[in-house]
């Protein structure tokens, strides 16, 4: 049963449900197709800042609605003053909330998986590629389509999505502005899964818990090796790799996995 959290609650761009295990974060701005403005970055940051001391909160699901995930930044946020490029650019560069929240994703400790239906589409789907797991319904559709705007991506799109499928085809995607479907974003490795539509939220769900179930130190480090690891040297990922498996040495939870895989029952992990 999902209960919502009351310490959330008054939130105006985003709705939140606690599971046993995670929480699932829904942006809800129905009449902008879930586009992402100062105040909806602001309040998933807040969240993201709250969940990374609960050690009861293993994961985080970020949704939309059946017709949008995220259809990008309202375009009513991009009104810069008269003589106030400068201004704007430094309040870009260190202050804007949608800005800082596709840097600040990244480092967030815990998993975030993105359930998708319908348009995830410019920094909807930037928002997507700077977490961690995609699922989607098989009427979702992608895209960064800034091109057709006199824009270029500017949430990460060109650093994520050409490290994740090559250069030539992430730079096709962009430089045409086409959107794609579930089946081709999952042939391209952008999706982990399909499911049917309507269902993405479940198969997250089904993710979700399974991440929970298991100790929540070595999937933070194991997810900060592999982010960190794609942009080192082989031998210097070996050596990071290497230096967060010896410190799971010292944690209780690996005892606990140790004792019940002896004792064959359930481990009972706390995050210690």
């Amino acid at each position: 049963m999902i209960t919502t959290e009351k310490r959330f609650m008054g939130y105006q761009d985003v709705t939140l449900n606690r599971e046993k295990g995670w929480i699932e974060i829904t942006i809800n701005r129905p009449e902008k197709l879930n586009s992402l403005r100062d105040k909806t970055a602001e309040e998933i940051l807040d969240i993201l800042n709250e969940v990374e001391h609960d050690r009861d909160v293993r994961a985080v699901i970020l949704l939309g609605s059946e017709k949008a995930f995220c259809t990008g930044i309202d375009t009513s946020e991009f009104t810069v003053a008269e003589n106030g490029y400068f201004d704007f650019y430094r309040f870009r560069k260190r202050s804007r909330k949608v800005n800082r929240l596709f840097r600040e994703v990244q480092g967030f400790t815990k998993p975030l998986i993105s359930a998708i239906e319908g348009f995830a589409l410019g920094g909807g789907l930037e928002l997507a590629l700077v977490g961690d797991i995609i699922v989607a319904g098989a009427n979702a559709r992608f895209g960064l389509p800034e091109i057709k705007l006199g824009m270029m991506p500017g949430g990460g799109g060109t650093q994520t999505l050409a490290r994740l499928i090559g250069k030539p085809l992430a730079k096709e995607l962009m430089w045409t502005g086409r959107r794609i479907t579930a089946a081709e974003a999952e042939r391209y490795r952008i999706l982990n899964h399909v499911t049917e539509a309507g269902k993405a939220l479940e198969k997250a769900r089904e993710i979700a818990k399974s991440i929970s179930e298991n100790a929540p130190i070595p999937v933070m480090m194991t997810k900060s090796v592999i982010d960190r690891g794609v942009d080192m040297a082989l031998s210097d990922g070996f050596e990071a790799e290497g230096d967060a498996s010896f410190l799971l040495y010292f944690t209780k939870d690996r005892d606990e996995g140790l004792a019940a895989f002896r004792e064959k029952r359930s481990p009972d992990f706390r995050g210690e």
